[in-house]
């Protein structure tokens, strides 16, 4: 396999990680804080929910309104969920180039640990998955281009477990 199809392969595993985890997610558990600054769990599943459609946009030459007010919270919202994943995972299956899939991952990956935080699962996350998303938001992520999106980094120790490793790159405080 090339480290292309790898990359795929590896999303395709965020992607599924993030659908078991949204599908532990309780109804009463919505309107409770998550990691994600002033988001609550319904405003995280919702974005959630929207990204897979957002990176779709995105690879077919569109610009995905990132901001934009997502709409309430469908009663399946793992259900669909894992079908915009679905679709998003087979529109990379028709690109001859797929590098860019590894600038995906970390989106569910953090997304999936502060959902996993917030409400409460001990979900076991994929490893790999969290040491690629790390590697890749080493590289892209710096002081000067975290903008509003992402705090500063919070320390760690280096042998922290990779998601907390990762959710403190990307500005949360796994303690």
């Amino acid at each position: 396999m090339t480290t292309q199809q790898e990359s795929v392969v590896l999303l395709s595993r965020a992607l599924d990680q993030a659908g078991d985890v949204l599908a532990g997610v309780k109804p009463d558990q919505l309107s409770g804080p998550t990691p994600c600054g002033d988001w609550t769990v319904e405003q995280l599943i919702a974005h959630i929910l929207a990204a897979p459609g957002n990176f779709a946009t995105m690879m077919t030459g569109g610009e995905p309104d990132w901001s934009a007010a997502p709409p309430p919270l469908p009663e399946d919202w793992t259900g669909a969920f894992r079908s915009s994943a679905d679709d998003l995972i087979h529109l990379w299956h028709q690109k001859d180039d797929v590098a860019g899939a590894d600038w995906q991952t970390p989106e569910f990956a953090v997304h999936t640990w502060d959902l996993a935080q917030a409400t409460g699962q001990s979900a076991v996350l994929d490893q790999e998955v969290g040491e690629r998303s790390l590697e890749v938001m080493s590289q892209g992520l710096t002081a000067e281009n975290r903008g509003d999106v992402f705090a500063p980094e919070v320390s760690v120790p280096d042998d922290a477990p990779i998601y907390d490793r990762l959710a403190a790159w990307a500005g949360r405080d796994p303690s």
